[in-house]
């Protein structure tokens, strides 16, 4: 069921998905399991515990354990960022929408609405791919008109802190996408 919704009694935030319903719990980790402060910066794996969760898959052990916390709080596999009033933001999936990369923790969201911005930039798909001293490094695919590479790592890095430029983009056609119109950044890695 729904967990965090926006409110009708306060003013809505754009690009936000509002607060924890009554009597459900949120609260963001890092990948150690360490708590991340309410600051609308720190972003983390979003995890949840209320009356409103299912009780567990049936007959899958295997999945409750790979999805619930030693203390019993659901792993969502999002990421996510609270501010100081309790408004949360989703940035993405953990599995293809966090890069750690040289110790930082850069959401790929952010990295494709700065290269959005550019005029000559119609998508953009970042992705964390090996890098074999940052661990991972920002890698883009974008559909454009008449942009290069190393002007969009400019654009980036002139908009952004440096560590969150793309240090590989890649031009493409188009972004795969599924049924429901989804970039399928899996598949992007795999070519």
């Amino acid at each position: 069921l729904v967990t965090v919704s926006a409110r009708a009694d306060v003013p809505r935030r754009p690009g936000t998905v509002g607060v924890p319903l009554p009597g459900v719990h949120t609260r963001v980790r890092d990948e150690h399991g360490d708590p991340l402060p309410a600051d609308g910066a720190a972003m983390g794996e979003l995890q949840v515990r209320g009356g409103t969760l299912f009780d567990g898959y049936l007959n899958r052990p295997d999945a409750d354990a790979a999805t619930r916390t030693a203390d019993g709080w659901f792993r969502t596999g999002d990421v996510a960022t609270v501010d100081p009033d309790g408004v949360h933001r989703i940035v993405g999936r953990a599995a293809t929408d966090l890069i750690k990369s040289g110790g930082y923790r850069i959401g790929a969201g952010e990295v494709e609405d700065a290269l959005l911005a550019h005029p000559g930039v119609r998508e953009a798909a970042v992705v964390g791919t090996p890098h074999p001293d940052l661990g991972q490094q920002v890698t883009a695919y974008v559909v454009g008109d008449g942009v290069a590479e190393a002007e969009l790592i400019d654009f980036v890095a002139r908009h952004l802190s440096a560590h969150k430029r793309p240090r590989q983009v890649r031009l493409v056609g188009a972004l795969p996408r599924n049924a429901m119109g989804k970039v399928q950044k899996t598949l992007l890695t795999e070519a």
